[in-house]
């Protein structure tokens, strides 16, 4: 498999964040705005935590609370797992697997560089499962 920087390449190259002061209504709208399921929480270039609609549904939505007035460093995940560029994508599966998490920010240098989803991955095991296929395919013909 390849690593996450072929996997980056391929999308926009913009990185969508929120701040631990930001409310959680407005950060909701970024996420919809973008269609995207978490944003990295930056205090500066400095990742603090990883806020996604899991986040939102879990800790707001199902205990009655108000995201017109929470600020997402109460619900952001603060325990953030992180992969480089030149991680191997079964290597974060494996990581998203163990740690049952959907989103890993990629970091380089202490910047984050990107945002990994785990559709991202499935996406790229499929395309590499059907590039087998064929090839096979066309070795067998042959």
């Amino acid at each position: 498999m390849k690593p996450v920087s072929a996997l980056l390449q391929q999308r926009e190259a913009a990185v969508w964040r929120t701040e631990p002061d930001a409310i959680v209504f407005d950060a909701l709208h970024v996420l919809a705005k973008h269609e995207v399921g978490a944003l990295p929480v930056m205090e500066g270039d400095k990742l603090v935590g990883v806020f996604s609609e899991r986040d939102y549904t879990r800790k707001v939505a199902l205990q009655g609370k108000n995201s017109k007035t929470m600020r997402v460093s109460e619900i952001m995940t603060a325990n953030v797992f992180t992969v480089t560029p030149e991680t191997r994508t079964r290597d974060c599966m494996a990581l998203m697997s163990q740690k049952r998490i959907r989103h890993l920010p990629v970091v380089e240098n202490g910047k984050v560089v990107g945002m990994l989803s785990i559709r991202d991955l499935m996406d790229d095991v499929i395309a590499d499962q059907e590039q087998t296929i064929e090839q096979l395919t066309s070795y067998i013909q042959s």
